[in-house]
């Protein structure tokens, strides 16, 4: 495959949703109504197969990351990078708009896109006869665009706008029932419990930019040695960079104690819950944690706290699981229990320096994982309640297995 093709296919990622999205939003309430599906499907396809082609060209060159000299050196292998233009260029901060993947990115994004088709898809009957469905499919549309951006980015700079962008997006659809003051309610919950992280991590960023002079992912995470250099001129400096971003992904990814709004959004439509819990807008905190791997392994103070935010979380969220009637809220509450184990498997790697990569692809293997069958259970909640005409509450629930045979076995299948 030659390098213009391979640039060819980046692009198409990001641009297909958003091509969709514009579409959506423009055709769907006049000329496309109950026909706006179609664009979403197609442009997710495409992005699908991008992404398994990106995976399938960078994966078996992959060597995993190692530990030299008590420095983490980054995972090798073929990396796909498309400079678009140049965005900022005042003073000392310069950052331009470049796609760049590499073994995490391919796997985030043939995650990403191959559940969201997947979602569109059950999406369609799901809201058959809402009248926001146009609305809708231009919503995910873009998130779907924002989440792509966001793992493709090329600098903390790129990667804050997309950050932000994709939780906007989650405000729109969580709130999407926009009438009902419950959904109003937990979507501004959700915008603003997520703006108490997004603080920690633009901290972080501007840490990394005095420290380092830049917010280039290949000039920050790309070169070890810097690294222990601006430890060594500043001790703690890289310890405070870790506890801030990490901040931001507890924010994301619903950790205690931010950890409050997700299981309000489940106000939002049942597609809506399977595609913000399962592949996109809470995986965004343990991607960001894995790809700033050389900073946390310079902290281990930081690690060690993401390790024990992780395992209180995973607890805490498992126990008050238990306790609840609502069929969605259980599950988001699973949900939040599975996101921090995988932030205890991140965190792992302050136990000891031959633990890093084997932290790092136990997390990275559970988020892959834990995305199909969280959102096979969400989208088989939604046939429950569908089914039952819109009752949740599992106490009312009797003889579903003859009476839903399939969804049984789905849900067996997705539990397992």
């Amino acid at each position: 495959m030659s390098e213009e093709i391979q640039q060819l296919v980046l692009w198409l990622i990001p641009a297909a949703p958003l091509a969709s999205a514009i579409i959506t939003a423009l055709l769907g309430p006049k000329l496309l109504r109950y026909k706006s599906h179609l664009p979403c499907w197609s442009a997710l396809a495409i992005s699908f197969v991008c992404s398994l082609v990106l995976m399938l060209k960078i994966l078996p060159s992959v060597t995993l990351p190692e530990m030299v000299e008590g420095q983490v050196a980054p995972a090798t292998g073929p990396q796909i990078v498309s400079y678009g233009f140049e965005w900022l260029n005042v003073g000392t901060l310069h950052a331009d708009v470049e796609l760049r993947a590499d073994s995490i990115s391919a796997i985030m994004l043939s995650m990403v896109t191959g559940v969201s088709l997947l979602v569109s898809i059950f999406g369609s009957g799901y809201m058959s006869h809402d009248k926001g469905y146009p609305r809708f499919f231009a919503a995910v549309s873009m998130f779907v665009f924002s989440m792509c951006m966001l793992i493709l980015s090329g600098s903390f700079v790129l990667l804050f706008v997309f950050w932000e962008a994709v939780g906007l997006c989650s405000y729109l659809l969580i709130g999407f029932w926009f009438h009902k003051p419950s959904a109003a309610a937990a979507a501004k919950k959700a915008f603003v419990v997520n703006r108490i992280g997004d603080f920690g991590l633009i901290m972080g960023i501007f840490l990394i930019w005095t420290n380092f002079g830049s917010l280039d992912f290949v000039s920050v995470l790309g070169d070890a040695a810097r690294i222990a250099a601006v430890e060594a001129a500043n001790p703690g400096v890289i310890q405070l960079i870790c506890f801030c971003l990490f901040l931001g992904a507890m924010g994301k990814s619903a950790q205690f104690p931010l950890q409050v709004w997700l299981p309000d959004a489940m106000e939002g439509p049942t597609p809506v819950s399977a595609l913000i819990h399962a592949a996109t807008m809470v995986t965004a905190g343990i991607y960001l944690v894995a790809r700033c791997t050389p900073l946390f392994v310079m902290a281990p103070q930081a690690q060690m706290t993401v390790s024990a935010v992780g395992a209180i979380t995973a607890a805490i969220a498992a126990l008050i699981a238990l306790t609840q009637t609502d069929l969605k809220r259980v599950l988001a509450y699973s949900t939040v229990s599975q996101l921090g184990f995988m932030f205890m498997a991140l965190g792992c790697g302050a136990a000891g320096a031959d633990l890093v990569t084997p932290a790092v692809t136990a997390g990275m293997f559970h988020l892959f994982t834990h995305a199909f069958f969280k959102a096979l259970l969400f989208l088989a909640a939604g046939s429950v309640m569908h089914s039952m005409g819109d009752v949740i509450d599992m106490r009312r629930f009797s003889g579903l297995k003859h009476a839903l045979p399939i969804t049984h076995w789905i849900f067996l299948v997705g539990a397992a």
